[in-house]
């Protein structure tokens, strides 16, 4: 089980959002790649990056920063989202050393994309599932769509996506516990693994967490807990590597 510290970043800063909302934000950082090396310091043995200027607007905005960030941290797994929506971003960040690209929104507009992409680019794909009551949202949040998370989230497996990252909006930011529930309902519904993500804000959660592993959670993306103390990563990680032990 893998504590994950998310890199929200918005005009070149670390910053946390509430719910997904632009104008609800709190800057953590100025400076990113210090932060970064902060968490890989802490024991963080991936890290997963957001650029959320890129979700709404449809296109990379903080790409530099993302570079900088791999660059600075050469030894541990990227993952990143925000604005990917084709190919040659792909590409793009794939070359520059990020390990894994997460689809959002495309992924849920445009499926056969996935398809392609995970032919392309095998092993790398991660697809974003941000749910509110069970249906998507997409557009960095600001739409609720008709789709269902687990027909989705099949449909994913089918096109061989590298994993499944769930999110409950409601929960995001607002440092309110982890939606357990609906993340094991998810991970029972596909052999896919999924990354746990909204409203860890505990050791508790932690030990949640690992009490449901073997169903198929191989991961959690934590951020407001990290930067507002009530998480130790260093804490949490040991924590998860004993109750966790990787087979």
């Amino acid at each position: 089980m893998l504590l994950i510290p998310a890199i929200d970043l918005k005009d070149g800063k670390c910053v946390r959002l509430r719910q997904g909302r632009m104008d609800d934000e709190t800057v953590f950082s100025d400076d990113p790649v210090a932060m970064a090396r902060r968490w890989v310091d802490a024991g963080a043995r991936r890290l997963h990056l957001v650029d959320l200027d890129g979700a709404f607007a449809g296109r990379p905005a903080n790409a530099g920063v993302i570079h900088d960030i791999v660059e600075a941290c050469p030894d541990v797994p990227i993952q990143v989202g925000g604005g990917i929506r084709d190919e040659d971003t792909v590409a793009a960040y794939l070359d520059a050393g990020v390990q894994y690209v997460i689809i959002g929104t495309k992924a849920v507009s445009a499926p056969h994309f996935i398809n392609d992409l995970c032919l392309e680019f095998p092993g790398h794909i991660i697809v974003g599932l941000d749910a509110k009551d069970g249906k998507v949202a997409i557009d960095g949040w600001s739409k609720l769509s008709h789709h269902d998370v687990i027909d989705m989230a099949q449909r994913f497996e089918d096109d061989g996506v590298a994993a499944i990252i769930f999110t409950d909006i409601s929960r995001d930011g607002m440092m309110q516990g982890l939606n357990l529930d609906s993340t094991v309902e998810l991970a029972r519904a596909i052999r896919t693994p999924v990354i746990a993500s909204g409203g860890i804000t505990t050791i508790e959660d932690v030990e949640r967490l690992c009490e449901v592993a073997d169903e198929g959670i191989i991961g959690a993306i934590t951020g407001r807990a990290l930067y507002e103390g009530t998480l130790d990563l260093a804490e949490g990680q040991k924590l998860a590597d004993e109750r966790c032990p990787a087979d």
